[in-house]
């Protein structure tokens, strides 16, 4: 004799567990022994081989066959869940592991029940995280990330901190495996080594290790599959480094760290950009690498410096940035259509016109926020870009050239030293200008300059003193003549 009777009301939402029966709470087990029927958000889960015989199952699953997105599948499970607890009986509603683990449909359906004052009742359940860890006999403190195998398949790059380890959920096809895994590269090395956990929670549980390269290859994944991502090492986190650069700057750190201001690092500042250009002058990836990591360091020290004076934090830095970007760049993030470069440029001007004027500062100029301390060829063509922008420019670059040869003739003719200034500085504008038309940073190749100049007159001095004699005894000729040989040999 069937003795269940419907004593539920509103929403009951009910954990599974991670797949053995055996694992259902006991909360869970007498619940099901009780109710005429359940709907689940999807039959595709062990435990329901275990349900009682009497119990009538319903599923949401032929709404993943029809839906465009999980998010769309999910949206229309909620809506109806919501609908069924308006009836007098209410509904049971079950999910795979435990209801706020890992389950998108849950807390929104609980956020519709509060709005829609229709009671709700949780009944908790194992999740797939106490099934994985144990199957991997690790704890998952301290730090382990929990990611969702599909945001990280839409990312570019991972979103948790690399110096801790990172339990995936959902990686439940090869494709999903192979978009995790190119996501993944972008920080992680192949070789990388990794584990997948299939079937935790159920007798037939499997770990697999292997490079992060293979896991896509794996004939194992499936539903129940889940990745475990072991750290890459230490001091390979931006949060450790800030840990680090506080720990400088605390009562035990460094006493020279700790005197530092914004203003006593502002040459620092400076000279370690320097150095980065430097990298970037000399191709080289290496030391590129170095100053970097230089620069960030002064980065870091002043986002620091300023969360103890309580002016900001680093917190806020990058969340500004990212609101900014994201601004602008609406062809990306929003519904802006730009095909070509100049486009982006101009759309980029209207938006800064835009902020500007919600900040107060209406009128402001369009060369308003180009530093006054950069190098003036730098200057120079930050502030031609932004005229060129709204069209204050040449029509082709012969124009350019011709206004080289006018300044070039006013210089010659200049009559005093004030004159030849002005008239050089003009010289020096225009030769700028050239350099944008062309797509050429003019700073940095004056840089390369200077640079190929150095190699060249150190090759005379060596020659010089290969020879036993000093370059001041050479003639302008054979002077010349060694600057021509540098030159021949590429220095």
């Amino acid at each position: 004799m069937d003795t269940r009777n419907n004593t539920v009301s509103g929403i009951t939402i009910l954990g599974l567990g991670p797949g053995d029966p055996a694992l259902l709470t006991r909360q869970a087990w007498e619940l099901l022994n009780k109710i005429p029927e359940i709907y689940l958000r999807t039959r595709q889960h062990p435990t329901v081989a275990g349900f009682p015989i009497e119990l009538e199952v319903h599923s949401f699953d032929h709404l993943y066959e029809d839906g465009e997105s999980f998010e769309n599948v999910y949206q229309r499970i909620v809506n109806q869940v919501i609908e069924l607890g308006k009836r007098p009986e209410g509904v049971v509603y079950a999910v795979p592991g435990h209801p706020f683990v890992a389950e998108a449909t849950s807390p929104e359906i609980a956020r519709r029940a509060g709005e829609e004052r229709i009671p709700l009742r949780i009944v908790e359940g194992l999740s797939f995280l106490e099934a994985a860890f144990a199957a991997l006999q690790v704890d998952p403190l301290p730090g382990t990330s929990v990611v969702d195998a599909f945001e990280l398949a839409r990312a570019h790059c991972p979103a948790f901190p690399p110096s801790a380890p990172a339990m995936i959920a959902q990686i439940h096809s090869q494709k999903v495996a192979a978009e995790v895994k190119l996501t993944l590269m972008a920080v992680y090395p192949d070789e990388h080594p990794v584990k997948l956990v299939h079937g935790a929670g159920t007798s037939g549980y499997r770990v697999e290790s292997m490079p992060l390269y293979m896991i896509d290859r794996s004939q194992e994944i499936g539903l129940l599959t889940a990745l475990y991502l072991p750290p890459l090492g230490e001091n390979t986190s931006f949060e450790a480094f800030q840990e680090l650069v506080a720990h400088l700057r605390a009562p035990e750190g460094c006493p020279w760290d700790r005197e530092q201001t914004h203003q006593s690092l502002r040459q620092h500042l400076l000279e370690e950009t320097y150095e980065v250009l430097a990298a970037l002058d000399e191709d080289d990836p290496s030391a590129l690498q170095e100053e970097l990591g230089d620069l960030l360091l002064q980065i870091v020290l002043h986002a620091q410096i300023a969360s103890e004076y309580g002016e900001f934090t680093m917190t806020e830095v990058l969340r500004d940035i990212h609101v900014k970007l994201i601004h602008r760049h609406p062809h990306v993030f929003g519904n802006v259509k730009i095909t070509d470069k100049q486009g982006v440029l101009l759309n980029w001007e209207r938006l800064k016109v835009a902020e500007r004027e919600a900040e107060g500062k209406q009128g402001a100029s369009l060369l308003e926020g180009v530093a006054m301390v950069l190098p003036a060829l730098a200057q120079a063509q930050a502030y031609q870009k932004r005229v060129a922008r709204v069209g204050f420019d040449w029509p082709n670059v012969q124009g350019v050239i011709d206004k080289i040869a006018e300044e070039f003739e006013e210089t010659r003719s200049a009559a005093t030293q004030d004159e030849r200034a002005a008239e050089i500085g003009d010289l020096f504008f225009a030769v700028v200008n050239l350099a944008r038309w062309f797509d050429i940073d003019a700073e940095s190749a004056l840089r390369q300059s200077n640079a190929r100049f150095y190699k060249r007159f150190t090759h005379l001095e060596a020659a010089a003193q290969r020879e036993g004699r000093e370059l001041s005894d050479y003639s302008l000729d054979e002077m010349e003549a060694l600057w021509q040989a540098a030159k021949r040999e590429d220095i």
